[in-house]
């Protein structure tokens, strides 16, 4: 019987340990990959980043990152604009909008003590639109032993520029995650404050405060700096260290 070799595989070459190699290949392509959305999701990524830029923060060649972009804008994950910048594609905003819920139902039980502990209405703002430059309020919890407190709807939108919610998701993006006063800006008579929650990727979000008379900064500032907190390690899955 004639013997027949495989003239495919190196001399010596270990089948199992080949393939070991290629999955910590694929394992670290996936991961270059997700590295690639983090940068682009980052505050500092809003504008878009060249390639030159993806490759400096990645520590890789250009063409590794030409490969990276190119299958990451062939899901519509990343668009490449004609200044050359890469920037968040469609299919992000899909990803997140879906992840949306997911995130307002832990941040719930916190507004609810936040409401409730400080007699005044509490929400959750994230940032919305086409260009990313609204605040929408996509979790509002009023405190149920007031006589009267000021009314907020799940939807309002604003801009960034404006109320305690949309500065505190600017102040956020220059990784600024104390907490922002305003009065009457969104609604006469009004007192806001509010904090961005820090340490997520992809989502921009903020906890606030708003009121008929003017909040004790110190006090209630730090309660609202700590419930954003507090959502931020529930979302990365850290234990509450309360």
């Amino acid at each position: 019987m004639p013997i027949v070799s495989d003239t495919t595989r190196p001399s010596g070459a270990d089948p199992q340990r080949d393939h070991g190699r290629a999955a910590v290949e694929t394992a670290q392509t996936l991961d270059r990959g997700l590295q690639v959305l983090q940068l682009l999701g980052a505050p500092g990524g809003h504008g878009g980043l060249t390639m030159s830029e993806l490759a400096d923060d990645l520590g890789v060649g250009r063409a590794v990152v030409y490969r990276l972009v190119a299958t990451l804008v062939g899901r519509e994950f990343a668009v490449r604009g004609p200044d050359g910048r890469v920037r968040l594609g469609p299919a992000m905003a899909r990803l997140v909008a879906s992840v949306r819920p997911v995130v307002v139902e832990a941040a719930r039980p916190v507004l609810r003590r936040l409401a409730e502990e400080h007699g005044a209405t509490a929400h959750f703002t994230v940032v919305d639109g086409p260009d990313g430059t609204d605040a929408l309020a996509v979790l509002v919890v009023e405190p149920t032993w007031t006589d009267f407190h000021v009314g907020y709807r799940v939807g309002s939108r604003h801009p960034l520029t404006q109320g305690a919610a949309g500065r505190a998701l600017l102040a956020g993006r220059e990784d600024n995650y104390g907490v922002i006063a305003t009065h009457g800006e969104l609604q006469q008579g009004a007192h806001g404050l509010a904090a961005a929650v820090p340490g997520l990727s992809g989502v921009e979000a903020s906890v606030g405060l708003v009121g008929m008379s003017p909040f004790d900064e110190d006090l209630v500032g730090a309660a609202v700096v700590a419930a954003a907190e507090e959502i931020s390690a529930m979302l990365r899955g850290q234990p509450d260290s309360r």
